[in-house]
């Protein structure tokens, strides 16, 4: 009951969240949300099933492209299909899955550093494709992405929608649908690692050899889980270029791949939650070090001799991520974990209760 608790106020809390922050804090949200879906799929590729992926970057570039290729207009510099937009949202997922299903047969057979090392090459395809297609990708310069349209709902802000008395505006709007997404996704994660394929996954990351004596596919399931990765990359990919707005090449590159990675092993490898607590920190320590760096002590102010606010930001942030992989070596989720007291105890007043009825049970029937 606690947990659920914790659960319903976490939730109340964010769907307040809109009523209070500015338009700046809610992308910033926004932001953490879609990479919280993309840390979901690179946990159950990395942290449950023990494959080491640097290419995520490259289908959340796949997501972000192809959402605006398929729902832009073509104009006479840039193409595009002009689709309807959610049409365009599920194609480019399901451009994502496909992308990695492509490539699906190179994670089956691989594992460990191999992989890593395999997927590091989509980073480098990726930056070609998207700087050298710009009748796709608009180059250098990006594209501008086009707002999400849904029955009576729009996100572009032109419509008015007021909820008491406060204007919801695109952000806003784009704030319900990234919470809605982010439940999805971690309920669809936690489904697959409490059934049959989470199991096996869990089985090829602990003994891989136990798993194919044992009759488990080890590579139809790699392959599997790599294209169930790209696909939660591809939707993160979406979420991001309608919250950013606009598509920019320089961003999906080896950085973003390696902040994916920093999100799972700070949250937790292997859980969901961690999953979305590492993308939060990750994603909003840096905004949150920046904007009030400037109150630190040994800060000088910008343009001055000394340690910028920017600067000071970027040491902060690399001493918290350093000091939680050392202090705790289980992420985030593992530091909860050890908060939560024991399920025995926690099962103890039930299992009294239980007790308690047997026995009075007994007395009745006993002459």
């Amino acid at each position: 009951m606690p947990e659920r608790l914790i659960l319903v106020a976490g939730a109340a809390a964010l769907a307040a969240l809109p009523f209070y922050l500015d338009a700046s804090w809610l992308q910033a949200g926004l932001f953490a949300m879609a990479a919280a879906i993309g840390a979901i799929g690179l946990n159950l590729l990395s942290g449950s099933t023990g494959q080491l992926s640097l290419g995520h970057a490259f289908f959340l570039a796949v997501g972000a492209y192809g959402y605006v290729f398929f729902a832009a207009d073509g104009t006479a510099e840039t193409a595009g299909l002009g689709l309807p937009t959610p049409v365009a949202a599920v194609l480019a997922v399901a451009s994502a899955g496909l992308a990695g299903l492509l490539f699906s047969p190179i994670a089956g057979r691989l594992g460990g550093v191999y992989l890593g090392i395999a997927s590091l090459a989509l980073i480098f395809l990726g930056q070609h494709l998207l700087f050298n297609m710009e009748s796709v990708t608009g180059g250098y310069n990006g594209r501008d992405v086009p707002a999400l349209q849904l029955p009576g709902i729009g996100f572009d802000g032109r419509s008015e929608l007021s909820v008491l008395g406060v204007p919801f505006g695109a952000m806003e709007r784009l704030w319900f649908l990234g919470l809605a997404l982010v439940a999805g996704a971690a309920f669809f994660a936690r489904g697959v690692l409490a059934g049959r394929p989470g199991r096996a996954m869990n089985l090829i990351r602990d003994q891989q050899t136990a798993a194919a004596v044992l009759g488990v596919p080890v590579a139809r399931v790699r392959s599997g889980v790599f294209t169930l990765s790209s696909m939660y990359a591809g939707l993160a990919g979406v979420l991001l270029a309608l919250a950013f707005q606009r598509t920019v090449p320089d961003y999906f590159g080896m950085i973003l791949s390696l902040e994916y990675l920093a999100m799972i092993v700070i949250g937790g490898l292997g859980s969901v939650g961690g999953a979305i607590a590492g993308a939060a920190f990750v994603t909003l320590l840096p905004q949150l070090l920046t904007r009030y760096s400037d109150a630190l002590p040994l800060v000088a102010a910008p343009g001055t001799d000394g340690v910028t606010p920017a600067d000071a930001a970027r040491h902060l942030y690399g001493a918290a991520v350093v000091g939680t992989v050392l202090f705790l070596p289980g992420g985030l989720s593992g530091r909860w974990a050890r908060l939560r007291p024991p399920p025995a105890r926690r099962r103890a007043p039930a299992l009294h209760r239980k007790a308690a009825i047997a026995r009075s049970d007994t007395e009745e029937s006993s002459p």
